[in-house]
């Protein structure tokens, strides 16, 4: 199962939240690297995220037609 570390955007959704995940990624001719962002919406069952707080997710089987990570642990209090 994958795991990922990540920012929280929004919590407007019930059990629900909006989490941000940036990777590096390398140019293949220039060689530069830079970041790509990718949003994933997870299941937060107590409603414990908050917004700018870093997060640790897992992947896990779909609960609905686009959320298929849960919130393991929160990391970093903002």
């Amino acid at each position: 199962m994958k795991q990922l570390k990540g920012v929280v955007v929004s919590t407007k959704m019930d059990k629900t939240a909006l989490v941000r995940v940036a990777r590096i990624k390398k140019h293949p001719v220039y060689e530069k690297r830079y970041r790509v962002y990718k949003k994933y919406k997870i299941h937060d069952p107590k409603n414990e995220c908050k917004v700018g707080q870093v997060v640790l997710i897992k992947e896990l089987a779909p609960i609905s037609k686009e959320k298929y990570f849960q919130l393991v642990k929160i990391l970093e209090q903002k």
